[in-house]
């Protein structure tokens, strides 16, 4: 409600503030005209009378003129049609107005000393086709406007389709996820199993059901707080500690104020998976993954480090897999150049990769 009223506002503004530079201009013109002749010095009262009064006019027949351009747009008819049928009725609207003033000047004002038509013949000149001009103003604003919202639904329309493409590529992240976690988790169920480590084995499943709980219950959502983001990641992990025993520790901290960020949902995921597979199970020994975030200058910091193999000699990405490449066009869609994506190795040393979003909470 008070947008519409901030819009008429601006509308009359603008038309009073046309009327206020036709007083003007026409007010120096006649002093102009009139200089150096005693008693004929211009009256702006006198003067922007009219003026106001055009200004109004045409306010009023604007939202007609843009009506009759839906009806009549000029293209109709090979264009010959549609600019035949608009010129003619701005010479219409022109000379509307213009015999209108004569006559109404004839009856508030002074009786015409020659009669109307005398007057009118007479007094017409080349400004009055400036009304024509306006009417074609009017007509170009209607074709700008209408230009404007083909561009915001465009951009509407490309918004949707953006975040329908995300949506698709969360979508195919999960079912990747899903049969990934399950035929995995399966197997190490059955060789708890076997092993008769019951309680493990129940408390495999849990954390698979918890897992596939918080996954379904996000199916649509596109960003989650970072807190959420952990409790998901806290289950995947547990599973995969469950399947590397002794050889995988992962150590998880967040600062406080990093906890109620934003974040693209399973952004964390496949980081931790692809440090997991890459980092970790090719080693003999035991192997570490850590997930570090905070907040510096505004911006969400993530890291997730591993202390496997590294990089290949010369920095060739080898590792960027599925799991990387995909997050990183992700964050290149949802966020453009806001949203960053490194990664830091040393051969022998391990992967980190770091992330830097715009801290939305």
């Amino acid at each position: 409600m008070q947008n519409r009223w901030i819009r008429y506002a601006v509308v009359v503004a603008g038309w009073a503030f046309l009327g206020f530079l036709l007083s003007l201009e026409l007010y120096f013109n006649y002093r102009a005209g009139m200089a150096g002749k005693a008693g004929h010095e211009p009256d702006l009262f006198d003067v922007a009378l009219p003026q106001f009064g055009r200004a109004t006019m045409w306010a009023l027949m604007a939202p007609l003129i843009l009506q009759m351009r839906e009806k009549m747009p000029l293209s109709r008819g090979r264009w010959l049609g549609g600019i035949g049928f608009h010129l003619g009725m701005s010479f219409v609207v022109m000379a509307t107005y213009y015999l209108g003033r004569i006559f109404s000047y004839s009856i508030f004002f002074e009786k015409l000393e020659h009669g109307f038509w005398h007057q009118a013949l007479a007094g017409f000149y080349g400004r009055n086709l400036v009304d024509m001009a306006f009417y074609w103003g009017v007509l170009a604003f209607g074709y700008g406007l209408e230009l404007h919202q083909r561009y915001k639904t465009e951009e509407l329309k490309s918004a949707q389709l953006e975040a329908r493409l995300v949506e698709t590529e969360l979508k195919a992240l999960r079912e990747q996820l899903h049969p990934h976690f399950f035929f995995n988790t399966l197997n190490t169920v059955a060789v708890l199993v076997r092993e008769r480590k019951h309680d493990e084995a129940v408390t495999l499943i849990a954390r698979l059901s918890s897992l596939l709980r918080l996954s379904l219950e996000r199916t649509r959502l596109h960003e989650v707080t970072l807190r959420e983001e952990m409790e998901f990641l806290a289950c995947y992990v547990d599973i995969q500690k469950a399947r590397f025993a002794e050889r995988l520790t992962v150590d998880i901290t967040i600062e406080p104020a990093a906890l109620e960020a934003r974040v693209p949902n399973l952004l964390l995921q496949p980081l931790v998976e692809n440090a997991i597979l890459h980092g970790v199970a090719p080693k003999s020994l035991p192997g570490r993954v850590e997930v570090f975030g905070r907040v510096v200058d505004g911006r969400l910091q993530l890291e997730v480090r591993d202390d496997g193999p590294g990089l290949p000699a010369g920095g060739a990405p080898a590792r960027e897999g599925v799991g990387l490449g995909n997050t990183r066009e992700r964050l290149a869609k949802i966020y453009g150049a806001h949203g960053e994506l490194h990664l830091r190795s040393e051969p022998g040393r391990g992967l980190s990769v770091l992330i830097s979003l715009p801290c939305r909470t």
